[in-house]
């Protein structure tokens, strides 16, 4: 009788520690499935205005450029300027040979004393009306001719400016260079090409600001003056003419400018920069967004930078929920725990 009842007992025994293992089993692989999950911290897209921003690259262009030259060619008496100088409007900066000038107001002299005779000859009927009008065509094309080369003997500066330019020395015959270059610059100009997005955006007058990295960064104000009114084919953008007041002429042709242009508000992610990662191989950017305990893979586009936040154009919408830290490593589909 002991035998059987021992008999009976060992398999009730056998199924209870087989139960009690299996039990242990299961609780094991669930605490191994939870230490699995990455825990992360997330942050809420919320929708902030970010000013739109754009930043252009350019380079300091005079206001206006002069070559000063004579009509017709000669030999140059005197340069009274130099390379550097500053000029003013009207100021004489060349002297040209004046034989011809001078041969030119002998006869003007002749033919003007000629014509008033004539004119005393008409009065009492010495000479026709014909005759008269004859002579006076002749004095008005010789001066015409006096005063035209009058100017191309004495040659002056057109604008306010600086002489940026000498290609001759005194003596020599004028060729095909310019004696001089002036160039205006004050104001100067900045010429930028602008996405064909902005173009109903963009008016003139719109302030701008002009920074020069050859000053130490300083910032410049300036305004719209120009807007072209194509736009390049190739290129989808369209050039816009910039005015800087430089009344100190710190501002010189050729130098370097970012021009910074704001095109208004929009509502628009902020994320933190740590957030936001790279695609290996390509210049996309993703995130990683938490739902239902998943990580998952989304491309965004970038916007504007602000200190350690990026403006995020498209790919998220108020209240998701983006890893900002703990994406390292994650693929899409990754089970994340989310940690305060």
């Amino acid at each position: 009788m002991k035998q059987r009842s021992l008999l009976r007992i060992t398999p009730l025994l056998a199924v209870a520690l087989l139960a009690s293992c299996g039990g242990g089993d299961r609780t094991k692989n669930a605490e191994s499935e939870a230490s699995q999950k990455t825990k992360v911290r997330v942050e809420e897209v919320q929708l902030v205005p970010v000013d739109q921003i754009s930043t252009f690259t350019a380079t300091v262009e005079a206001d206006q450029v002069n070559n000063i030259a004579p009509a017709m060619g000669g030999r140059i008496r005197e340069i009274k300027v130099d390379v550097g100088a500053p000029v003013r409007h009207g100021q004489v900066l060349v002297t040209m040979d004046n034989a011809n000038l001078s041969q030119q107001q002998i006869q003007f002299a002749t033919l003007k004393r000629d014509y008033e005779r004539y004119k005393e000859l008409y009065e009492v009927g010495g000479i026709s009306k014909q005759q008269l009008d004859q002579a006076k065509t002749q004095l008005d094309v010789l001066e015409y001719a006096l005063n035209n080369l009058d100017e191309n003997t004495t040659l002056t500066s057109p604008v306010n400016g600086v002489v940026t330019a000498r290609n001759y020395d005194p003596g020599d015959m004028a060729g095909q260079l310019p004696i001089l270059t002036i160039e205006s610059i004050n104001p100067v100009k900045v010429k930028i090409n602008v996405s064909e997005s902005y173009y109903k955006q963009v008016v003139n007058g719109m302030p701008v600001e002009v920074q020069v990295d050859a000053l130490g960064g300083d910032v410049f104000k300036g305004s719209v003056s120009l807007i072209h009114p194509t736009i390049d084919a190739a290129s989808h953008t369209f050039t816009v003419e910039v005015k800087v007041p430089n009344p100190d002429q710190r501002l010189r042709p050729g130098m370097f400018a970012r021009v910074k242009m704001n095109f208004g508000t929009n509502e628009r992610p902020l994320l933190s920069d740590k957030s936001v990662l790279k695609q290996t191989g390509s210049n996309d950017r993703y995130v990683f967004v938490e739902k239902g305990g998943k990580a998952i893979y989304t491309l965004v586009q970038l916007g504007v930078r602000i200190n350690d936040k990026y403006e995020i154009v498209s790919g998220l919408t108020e209240g998701d929920k983006v890893i900002v830290e703990g994406n390292t490593g994650l693929i899409d589909g990754s089970e994340v725990e989310v940690v305060e």
